[in-house]
């Protein structure tokens, strides 16, 4: 079977090229940014591209949605350190058939892979759910981001400190979070706030 590796670090295409091979794959190319990828994908046609997330010039998002958009069927495996639901749910929906922790071993990575190419439609790609938000929750959400205090939000949103601290309580617990630093940690991790 014919895989594409793209990713920033050369060592680590390296090793899991060898990984790769030793379980019986055959690389056909490897790239060191999305960009550079969907060319080469072009040219080579491989069964399976292997994806990092990260990568200048073009992420490994972007790219698998271009891959896509260019009429690309193989598969697409998101292979990273990333483990955030709001980035796994922007993989699937730019089309990517798998979302792998680099942590994985090389030899489950291949059994994964194979299982993946046997049945494509039984797709391993299991990103954790986000929490639903009301619109009110979203609203505090916001407030709690700009630094209010749970009276400042009452005064702007027309409630009492008290239903603001219940709405906070709520959001504290979608979010698993024990306070207002894990709370707006964890919605940025979701993509429910801009970064920093």
């Amino acid at each position: 079977m014919r895989l594409l590796i793209a990713d920033d670090h050369p060592l680590f295409r390296i090793g899991l090229r060898a990984a790769l091979e030793k379980e019986g794959f055959s690389v056909v190319a490897e790239a060191g940014d999305g960009d550079e990828a969907v060319r080469l994908v072009e040219t080579h046609q491989p069964e399976v591209v292997i994806l990092d997330i990260r990568m200048p010039r073009m992420d490994g998002i972007e790219a698998c949605a271009a891959l896509r958009q260019k009429g690309y069927s193989g598969l697409v495996v998101m292979l990273t350190t990333f483990t955030e639901a709001a980035i796994q749910n922007k993989a699937a929906s730019a089309g990517a058939n798998a979302y792998y922790s680099k942590e994985v071993s090389p030899a489950e990575l291949a059994r994964r892979i194979l299982r993946l190419t046997q049945n494509p439609e039984d797709s391993s790609f299991t990103p954790p759910p986000v929490p639903s938000l009301t619109p009110r929750e979203r609203e505090v959400l916001d407030l709690l981001a700009r630094g209010l205090t749970a009276r400042e939000m009452g005064d702007i949103l027309g409630l009492k400190p008290d239903t603001v601290r219940d709405y906070l309580k709520r959001l504290y617990g979608k979010l698993d979070a024990g306070n207002r630093i894990e709370a707006l940690e964890q919605a940025r991790r979701l993509g429910f706030l801009d970064s920093p």
